[in-house]
């Protein structure tokens, strides 16, 4: 299968650090016929294309760009490049190879809402782009499309880059505010939320990186032309980080819809001689946890979420037969309460708690009982903690009770588990 290359188009083909290059590209060209239109005509661009965020909840993005239409000054937009679920590493992709892409959509943004200032917030890790982005933005004001009175326009907007440090849950949004502001990153209280009250208490339209990296290539070929890429709930492309136990890993773009079979098997070229598949995790660390009989499913952001999973950041774990589910899980939970900010109970202590009965599980020392509890306690996180990491906390663990009792199970009975006896006891 042939990849469809948009965001990845200038991928190995321009100096990602000079934006005279990119504009070589074609770069820049919707920004300039952004710039041209009112706010209404932006807008209407933007939901005609029927674009929806990339960074996992999938909310459409015109509807963030409304929320942030008030009389209220300054406005700003802010790229989320903290990318800090495990095994995901298509932002950095984008930020490393093509960062003008990231500038122009927030600049189209800016330009809709009336902001004159964004951010892009990176994770600690990626210090190493610094440099390439600090070029990018210096070029770009060279070329008169960041800056003041970008392109003639009268339309003033800037892009200034903040690094965090180290923290998972400043990927939350308002953590992120926190961070930026110099604060402690822990998520805020909403109502209200960030597009009235956002970065330091102003309207702010935050996206990811590659949400916004679609903007331009929008406005440049229009809405019918996104719109025909993709399913009828999902336009455009979609970056796949692939995992775990198949031949091929790396990051990929496909339409959105490819079938997960096909990804795995004919792109990734499927799974090692002598081994079987024995579960997918869909949209990271925090994604549901599917068996190999729900596999032939469209990777769209509705199709995947009714089949009772979540396609997340697009990152796929293939996980063979070699592996044990219940330890998969562990490991993951093990993560998750490291990476709590400890602001609310049910993700201060329920994290630590699953962790330490799923451990108890694979001790070979829990009961039916413990299942019971922890089914329990991993709902009531789903439903209670105030930000994403903590919700997110509960999906692989019930989706993975939901779709592999009798691994859990084999834990509990006498038997044990094969795999963690093969490897001469619990694993670690």
């Amino acid at each position: 299968m042939e990849e469809m290359h948009v965001l990845l188009r200038n991928k190995g083909k321009i100096n990602p650090e000079d934006a005279g290059s990119y504009i070589s590209a074609g770069g820049y060209e919707g920004l300039k016929k952004a710039l041209k239109m009112t706010t209404e005509e932006i807008i209407d661009v933007v939901r005609e294309s029927k674009l929806r965020g990339r960074g996992g909840a999938g909310f459409p993005t015109y509807k963030k760009i409304q929320f942030a239409l008030n009389d209220a000054e300054p406005k700003y937009v802010v790229c989320n490049a903290d990318e800090g679920e495990p095994g995901t590493n298509k932002d950095r992709i984008l930020l490393s190879s093509d960062p003008c892409s990231i500038f122009e959509g927030m600049a189209i943004i800016g330009k809709a809402i009336g902001a004159h200032i964004g951010y892009i917030y990176m994770r600690a890790e990626y210090s190493y782009l610094v440099p390439i982005l600090e070029s990018a933005l210096k070029t770009s004001r060279e070329h008169g499309c960041l800056g003041e009175n970008i392109m003639g326009s009268g339309f003033d907007f800037d892009i200034k880059l903040r690094s965090g440090a180290g923290a998972y849950v400043c990927g939350e949004e308002t953590a992120l505010f926190e961070s930026i502001e110099g604060k402690r990153g822990e998520p805020r209280y909403r109502p209200p939320f960030p597009g009235v009250k956002g970065l330091f208490g102003k309207p702010t339209i935050l996206n990811n990186v590659e949400t916004l990296a679609n903007i331009g290539p929008i406005f440049m070929n229009g809405a019918d032309w996104f719109r025909s890429i993709g399913t009828e709930g999902s336009s455009g492309t979609k970056l796949f980080t692939v995992c775990g136990n198949v031949k091929r890993r790396g990051v990929f773009e496909f339409p959105m819809g490819i079938n997960l079979k096909d990804l795995i098997y004919e792109v990734c070229g499927g799974l090692e001689e002598g081994r079987t598949l024995l579960a997918v995790q869909t949209g990271g660390a925090s994604g549901a946890v599917i068996n190999k009989d729900q596999i032939d499913v469209m990777l769209d952001i509705d199709h995947v979420s009714d089949s009772g999973g979540r396609l997340g950041c697009g990152t796929i774990l293939v996980i063979d037969d070699s592996n044990c589910i219940v330890d998969i899980v562990r490991n993951n939970l093990d993560f998750f309460r490291d990476e709590s900010c400890g602001k609310c109970t049910p993700c201060r202590e329920g994290g630590t708690r699953l962790y330490e009965l799923i451990d108890k599980l694979c001790q070979e020392k829990g009961n039916v009982k413990d299942l019971e509890t922890i089914e329990d306690l991993a709902e009531t996180m789903r439903l209670t903690a105030l930000c994403g990491l903590g919700h997110s906390t509960a999906v692989p663990v019930l989706s993975s009770i939901q779709n592999f009792y009798e691994d859990y199970i084999k834990h509990i009975d006498k038997e044990g588990c094969p795999v963690c006896s093969q490897m001469g006891g619990k694993q670690a």
